[in-house]
């Protein structure tokens, strides 16, 4: 009897041993979990920051080419109004020379001279006005065609990066998600052996009992006297039997509490991605 009682403290010490090993193994597994995404929260936010040190960096440029190419263009139009200026001039002093070259020469001869002179200062005055027109129209058509092309290239660039920050996290997601079934799996296939390993240790526990109480049926029939050891026998195996359900109820309950926190992580995590993306869509 005493051999009995240490098998079976041996037994459930055994067994007990396997469950802490089981839970160790568990919580680790969860602080490696939490490691991995607390570095890849980190690695996301350093991407974040120098994108947006980046696009500050284009911005500034965008800003001192556009303040110089406006410096540029008021520069070269004071440089066609001063040469327009000495133009005028110049035709100013050459109307005044005709004037007096008319007063002291015959009138009519004076007059025909100054009036195609005039003509022609007249005509020469539009032309330069046409000129000046069109040498404005053309310069805005070229910075036209400057800003359509900066424009294209800043949208092709803002396209392409969203596209690969939507290609970074569905991989991500999907890496995550073939974590999780393997883990899933995993999990799937060691409550199937334990649960195969406890009904073979309860079927050749009922046949061990079976044999004893055979055993002590014998020897009953033959001393009446150890009708007591066997009845505390019996009892004995009965609180085994209670502890074994007890804890196999205990397994499930905790598995099921696995199960949900499982899912409420991958929602919390889903949540957290939609947040960022929505976060990245509005710093665009």
């Amino acid at each position: 009897r005493c051999f009995y009682n240490q098998k079976i403290l041996q037994k459930t010490f055994g067994e007990w041993r396997d469950w802490r090993t089981v839970c160790r193994e568990r919580k680790l597994s969860l602080r490696a979990d939490s490691h991995y995404r607390h570095l890849l929260h980190n690695l996301i936010f350093k991407a974040w920051r120098a994108y947006v040190c980046q696009q500050q960096g284009k911005r500034n440029k965008y800003y001192v080419a556009e303040s110089h190419a406006k410096k540029q263009k008021l520069l070269r139009t004071w440089q066609h109004w001063l040469v327009y200026v000495d133009v005028q001039r110049t035709k100013h002093g050459m109307q005044s020379v005709a004037l007096a070259f008319r007063e002291r020469s015959c009138l009519r001869i004076s007059w025909a001279v100054w009036r195609r002179r005039h003509y022609q200062n007249c005509t020469g005055h539009k032309m330069n006005i046409l000129a000046l027109q069109h040498w404005a129209q053309s310069l805005q058509f070229r910075a036209w065609l400057q800003w359509r092309e900066l424009y294209l290239y800043s949208q092709n660039d803002k396209q392409k990066e969203s596209r690969a920050i939507t290609h970074h996290q569905h991989w991500e997601l999907k890496r995550c998600m073939e974590a999780w079934l393997g883990y899933l799996n995993l999990h799937r296939a060691k409550k199937l052996q334990n649960e195969l390993a406890q009904e073979h240790h309860q079927s050749r526990i009922v046949r061990q009992c079976f044999s004893d109480w055979r055993l002590s049926w014998e020897c009953r029939r033959r001393m009446h006297a150890h009708q007591k050891d066997i009845e505390k026998l019996a009892a004995r195996i009965a609180l085994w039997r209670v502890f074994a359900h007890w804890k196999h109820y205990v397994l499930c309950v905790e598995e099921t509490q696995q199960c949900e926190l499982a899912e409420k992580h991958y929602k919390h995590h889903l949540l957290v991605r939609a947040l960022l993306c929505i976060r990245w869509k509005r710093l665009w």
